[in-house]
């Protein structure tokens, strides 16, 4: 793609991120108590033949059988090239076929990816909110660095939190999950406060990783089924 087709991607991605934020909304639109199935979706990339494909995992969790209830999984080529700040534009083909395969009725998403804690506060989890059409959170690894500005490491101790603070305003939350070990960066989606983005994250932690755990098998599985998809080339 040359630098002129690239720009006018830019500015249209751009425009239509521009374009939804007026419409997100940092609160709960639903009952915390009400909530059983949490859903972690995730994707990965490998090359065929010099092609850049993708497989999305979804990976439903049910909080009072704490047990995983279903997986779907979606592939194919990846036709948007990979600009940073906009990775849902990438990713949403493949997550919307994969949520069209779910047989469980979700109450709320669960992005390895940012969510309000971005550029345009329209990372991957916030953007895919309006397609999903339910309550969604952003649980990243790493920390997206906007505007030159660091976070505050929480203290080495479970549930400890720092927010991110950006322009006088929270993007998000710095979380230690668990003791003696880095902490993941969250925040909200769309349709749920930063406290309850916090609250579910943490029922979801158990003792096997700093991730929630629908998150933690989405990317397990992702790469399972890559792997397969690699071995049949």
């Amino acid at each position: 793609m040359n630098s002129e087709k690239m720009n006018e991607l830019l500015e249209k991605f751009k425009s239509e991120q521009n374009a939804l934020l007026p419409k997100v909304q940092l609160k709960n639109s639903f009952q915390l108590e009400n909530l059983r199935y949490i859903a972690g979706i995730d994707v990965a990339y490998f090359d065929i033949k010099g092609k850049t494909h993708g497989v999305c995992c979804i990976v439903v969790f049910d909080l009072i059988e704490k047990q995983v209830i279903e997986k779907v999984h979606s592939h194919g080529e990846i036709m948007v090239p990979y600009i940073s700040g906009f990775l849902a534009f990438r990713e949403m083909p493949l997550i919307k076929d994969a949520v069209k395969k779910l047989t469980k009725q979700v109450d709320v998403y669960m992005f390895d990816g940012n969510g309000y804690l971005h550029y345009r506060h329209m990372g991957i989890a916030t953007q895919s909110s309006f397609f999903l059409n339910k309550p969604t959170i952003g649980v990243a690894k790493s920390y997206l660095k906007i505007n030159g500005i660091d976070f505050t490491m929480p203290q080495n101790k479970e549930n400890d939190y720092t927010d991110i603070v950006i322009n006088n305003e929270i993007y998000g939350r710095a979380l230690r999950t668990r003791v003696n070990v880095k902490p993941i960066f969250i925040s909200c989606g769309n349709w749920i406060d930063l406290d309850t983005t916090t609250e579910i994250v943490m029922k979801l932690i158990d003792k096997n990783s700093r991730l929630p755990v629908p998150v933690r098998f989405a990317d397990i599985e992702t790469h399972a089924i890559r792997k397969e998809l690699l071995a049949k080339e």
